[in-house]
């Protein structure tokens, strides 16, 4: 069951479950579309793989199956990750 996190882990902007800008790695780490191709460059930051946009969960199942708290991400932290990964396939990192 994802967790439809509702914040993008870099810059905080909020993602509810029906937005289109919600993008997650293979562990759920949420960004916004804007921080995975301008800063991210699809590298996930937390666990090197890529992104693809994150599905929406019928509003019936909200209520039984509601969204994660937020996850803030810090960039100090991940920038020479970054650097020597972006230019790799995820499939190959």
């Amino acid at each position: 069951m994802l967790e439809i996190r509702q914040n993008c882990e870099n810059c905080s902007i909020h993602l509810p479950n029906e937005s289109d800008r919600a993008m997650i790695c293979t562990y759920e780490c949420t960004f916004c579309v804007d921080c995975v191709e301008n800063i991210l460059e699809n590298v996930c930051p937390n666990c090197g793989g890529g992104f693809e946009k994150r599905p929406t969960r019928p509003q019936v199942q909200l209520l039984k199956y509601p969204p994660r708290k937020d996850k803030i991400w810090n960039p100090v932290l991940v920038n020479t990750f970054l650097a020597s990964n972006k230019n790799t396939d995820p499939r190959k990192r």
